[in-house]
């Protein structure tokens, strides 16, 4: 319907509702029929769709015209798209109700999952560049968190924060309220670019070789504004590597970008550039794949967003298990997906050899744990330890206050699932380090602790078979004082094939399986056990040592394989990493069985 048939018996304001509203029920007709044609208009021709999610639409009618099925979530964003449905979340807040199936995913948009049957509850998750926020702004969510929630946080595993045992009465009062602080939650779930992850000491740290803090947080902002870049076929992740002491882990991303300091003489301007990866999704058993291209630093949003649009085009929208970029850059080829690239930008990339590339300072798998020197004179940033990443509102209070007392004012979070407190000055450490455990968390770790990762597990995610940060717990609680590890080592536990807590890239990675019993279809909580992954320059996914290994004896188990590695590695400086990539699984599970329990 276009303006210009409408009768002129009605004003502006009245012809542009006629319109949308004419235009409203075309999106709905060609949404519904799955296996119909795509909407027309009056003349007949094919509907050209128009405004942000016109991109979108056409992938969909693609879909639609080849005889295809959407999946239901491409259905629910098309029969309505969540950020025109807001109202609906506020009567519901209203009403107290839970959403529908089709709801809770688009709440997801404002950052909202309602992660029934494991509680009948909404969890908030927040969306903040580089994971950095003020004291003020931890002070108010701890007020948040306390008054609609359930008195806690979760520091995440991309950097974040997390609010949960939201009921449907407080939900929009949160994610108001925590707007109110200058955050978000928007686009923080469901098919958009999650939080956008960066070096999290960048801009104090003595080996970095780019402060990625502009960089996330332009890119955060091109998100935030540019509503065609939501409802992609799929979640979508992007990192920023400073080359800092502590991990980004930005190869487990679907874009990586890795500051880079290019040599003379290979035809490439010298000095710090962007190295490009792409498609990594290490639940799938993938790392982002090395392209030889470099990006200079300012051009990061640019190359980021084209890439996302050739996604958006191209990306599954049947088969959500087959539906990230990856799986794009498997079926046609990397080179023909970054000629594609190169069309959006409308130039080409600018590529190097690996010659070209000086190596990337050393990790210090530590450095989030603990007092450690920055840039600046006479300042430290100190890592504090929080119990598998939960922290309570008196606790986030007391660290915000110890931050603007002490600090530079800004708290910092890490993919550790723990914090940083920057800018304390060296005659102050003993105070912030008092201080810190006075509100009952730590500054030291054991290599044990300082490595233990779990994603939420079965308690508060509807995905997960075990509780893993239950049972995260109990390893640590057993083997720490049990086995005596002096180099790095990280254990992750995750609850399911999503993998948040990453356990392929892990030393000991444990992922959550229902384990069969009896001789009947029981089963008890339990997982499969990988050992011998790694990130960075040690980048690979572990091998299976066991399967089906019952949760009550992941303790043990993980205590006799720690031991098997004391007892046979090659020297007291061999890692855990190297030990396990000399064996192969059966042989690791067999130095294990041997080796006698506490």
């Amino acid at each position: 319907m276009k303006l210009e048939t409408i009768s002129t018996d009605f004003n502006d304001e009245q012809k542009r509702y006629l319109e949308g509203f004419a235009a409203g029920l075309q999106v709905l007709k060609s949404g519904r029929g799955l296996g119909g044609a795509p909407a027309k208009t009056n003349a007949g021709s094919n509907a050209e769709p128009t405004g942000p999610e016109a991109a979108h639409i056409k992938a969909q009618d693609k879909v639609v015209a080849s005889g295809k099925k959407l999946a239901d979530q491409e259905k629910f964003k098309r029969e309505e798209h969540p950020f025109d449905a807001y109202p609906r979340l506020k009567q519901q807040a209203l009403d107290n109700a839970n959403p529908s199936p089709a709801d809770n995913f688009r709440w997801r948009y404002y950052g909202l999952f309602y992660v029934a049957p494991a509680q009948d509850s909404y969890m908030c998750r927040l969306r903040m560049p580089n994971g950095i926020l003020k004291h003020w702004q931890m002070a108010g969510l701890a007020d948040l968190a306390e008054r609609c929630g359930g008195g806690f946080s979760h520091v995440t595993t991309r950097a974040n924060l997390q609010i949960r045992e939201i009921l449907p009465k407080n939900a929009v009062t949160l994610i108001e309220g925590i707007q109110d602080l200058g955050l978000c939650s928007r686009g923080s779930g469901a098919d958009n670019i999650r939080n956008v992850t960066g070096t999290p000491t960048a801009g104090i740290d003595p080996q970095e070789l780019l402060d990625t803090r502009p960089f996330a947080r332009e890119w955060h902002y091109h998100i935030l504004n540019d509503r065609s870049l939501t409802g992609l076929p799929r979640k979508f992740n992007v990192a920023f590597d400073g080359a800092g002491k502590i991990a980004v882990l930005e190869e487990t991303n679907d874009i990586a970008f890795s500051a880079v300091e290019v040599k003379d003489g290979f035809g490439v301007e010298p000095g710090v550039w962007f190295r490009l990866g792409v498609g990594g999704i290490t639940g799938h058993r993938d790392f982002a794949k090395a392209t030889g291209i470099v990006v200079k630093p300012e051009d990061a949003t640019k190359v980021a967003d084209a890439i996302v649009r050739v996604f958006i085009d191209l990306g599954d929208r049947t088969n959500r298990l087959k539906a990230r970029m990856k799986y794009v850059i498997d079926g046609m080829g990397l080179e023909k997906y970054l000629a594609l690239v190169e069309q959006k930008l409308g130039q080409a990339f600018t590529r190097v050899t690996p010659q070209a590339l000086a190596p990337r300072p050393d990790f210090d798998r530590m450095a989030h744990i603990g007092v450690h020197k920055q840039k600046q004179q006479g300042l430290n940033w100190i890592g504090v330890a929080l119990p598998l990443g939960k922290v309570t509102c008196e606790q986030m209070r007391g660290l915000a206050k110890i931050a603007q007392d002490l600090g530079d004012g800004d708290i910092r979070l890490t993919v550790w699932q723990n914090l940083l407190i920057p800018g304390v000055r060296d005659e102050n450490v003993e105070l912030a380090v008092a201080a810190i455990k006075k509100i009952g968390l730590a500054v030291e770790a054991s290599q044990i602790r300082a490595g233990l990762i779990a994603c939420t597990g079965n308690a508060g995610c509807k995905f997960a078979a075990s509780d893993t940060k239950r049972h995260a717990a109990a390893i640590g609680d057993w083997c720490e004082p049990r086995v005596d590890i002096d180099t790095p080592l990280n254990i992750h536990l995750t609850g399911c094939h999503h993998s948040c807590a990453q356990h392929y890239i892990s030393d000991i990675g444990l992922i959550a399986a229902k384990v069969p019993v009896g001789d009947e279809d029981d089963t008890v909580e339990g997982y499969h056990l990988f050992a011998g992954g790694g990130f960075g320059p040690h980048a690979d996914v572990g091998q299976e040592v066991y399967h089906d290994l019952k949760a009550e004896d992941a303790p043990k188990t993980v205590e006799k394989l720690l031991k098997a590695y004391l007892a046979h590695r090659a020297s007291p400086e061999e890692t855990f990493l190297t030990f396990a990539r000399r064996h192969d699984g059966e042989t690791l599970r067999k130095l294990a069985d041997a080796e006698v329990s506490s």
